[in-house]
């Protein structure tokens, strides 16, 4: 058999040539021509999987080792017999990671309390409920907007967009881009909505670029309707707005999940979902090794005279600070896809270890744990 592999999936290179050609190829380069005799395409969000791509092909499945599958038309696979794959939750952890830096650095820079704030959280999967809860740990009054969980689940617990930007002070999306339809979120943010916003409030967008039309979020920090936004997705990527980028807060070319060990999760459910279509001997596959950051992996901080709430946020910012990738962006936003493709090792909080000294109580202790850090 044949598979097509994006060649920047990391890790991958050796997993599957015990059983098929494999052919690697940038997501450019992977037209009509390339796949007519394939099995199969593992893929990320830069190949678009349509008729276009796939008509006449051999391809019977399609796994994206990415969370989001907005670039395969998913109907008209379904309808011509080729399955297809995400990695639900692969880097749900690298974005709680991302945000959790982006609040713990909005606090210090512009000077609020987090116990005094409300963090909207648009999406509830995997990942918004994961910073749903880093935000609670960071002090945060919490809402949640979720309306297909809404309706499966009953209204307990969730509340409406109108109400999240009613009540608000920090909006954060984590929604997958739906183009028309109930729970459509193409410009979920656009002029309307932007413009019904307060002076006071912040956007943050780490979801699909299609969910905030950049046009109005311009013309609405120029007119200071908003206080700030943050941006890891944009419109038009990688073609990215520059003047927006220099009007945000923080923007990042699109690596909110871009962890170690995000990568590695959606390049092992990829190959494990190869292995269980094709009855493969990889269908428990998974990544020999993880490469160690740049930072030791191990480090102390001294809780005496600290709450909970900072320490938790010191330890987020030793292992990952936005702003670091905001001022690569603004030196070079021409570089935008070469910066996504040398991206530093970047890992999760579970790879990390802290030594606490004067934790007398343990409630340093038991709030890093549950965020994922070893504690000693």
């Amino acid at each position: 058999m044949k598979i097509v592999c994006d060649n920047k999936i990391p890790f991958i290179k050796g997993a599957l040539e015990p059983y098929a050609e494999v052919v690697y190829l940038p997501g450019k380069e992977t037209n009509s021509d390339v796949i007519r005799d394939a099995d199969a395409i593992i893929t990320r969000t830069r190949t678009i999987c349509n008729e276009s791509l796939l008509k006449g092909s051999k391809v019977r499945m399609i796994a994206t080792a990415t969370i989001g599958y907005d670039h395969i038309d998913t109907a008209w696979c379904e309808a011509n017999g080729i399955e297809w794959t995400n990695a639900p939750g692969c880097n749900s952890r690298s974005v709680q990671q991302y945000i959790g830096s982006l609040l713990v650095t909005m606090s210090m820079e512009l000077g609020f309390d987090c116990r005094q704030k409300t963090l909207g959280v648009v999406g509830v999967g995997n990942v918004g409920s994961k910073v749903a809860r880093i935000g609670a740990l960071l002090g945060f009054k919490i809402l949640l907007c979720d309306p297909p969980r809404a309706r499966r689940e009953g209204q307990e617990g969730f509340v409406n967009l109108d109400t999240i930007i009613e009540q608000s002070d920090i909006i954060t999306c984590h929604v997958p881009l739906i183009r028309c339809g109930e729970d459509c979120t193409f410009h979920m943010f656009g002029a309307d909505r932007l413009g019904s916003m307060r002076p006071d409030q912040i956007l943050i967008n780490s979801s699909r670029g299609e969910v905030v039309d950049c046009n109005a979020l311009k013309e609405t920090l120029r007119k200071n309707g908003i206080r700030a936004a943050s941006l890891d997705v944009w419109e038009n990527e990688p073609e990215i707005d520059r003047e927006l980028l220099d009007m945000l807060f923080t923007g990042t070319p699109h690596i909110a999940g871009y962890s170690l060990d995000g990568k590695a999760n959606g390049t092992m459910m990829s190959v494990q979902a190869i292995g269980v279509r094709f009855d493969l001997p990889c269908k428990e596959w998974t990544v020999p090794e993880i490469p160690l950051p740049a930072q030791p992996v191990e480090f102390t901080i001294d809780v005496q005279g600290k709450s909970p709430r900072k320490v938790l946020g010191e330890a987020i910012l030793y292992t990952y600070r936005v702003k670091d990738d905001d001022a690569r962006l603004r030196a070079d936003a021409y570089s935008f896809e070469k910066q996504r493709a040398d991206y530093p090792v970047r890992r999760e909080f579970p790879a990390f270890t802290v030594n606490l000294i004067n934790d007398t109580d343990g409630r340093a202790a038991v709030i890093l744990r549950e965020i994922g850090f070893e504690v000693k």
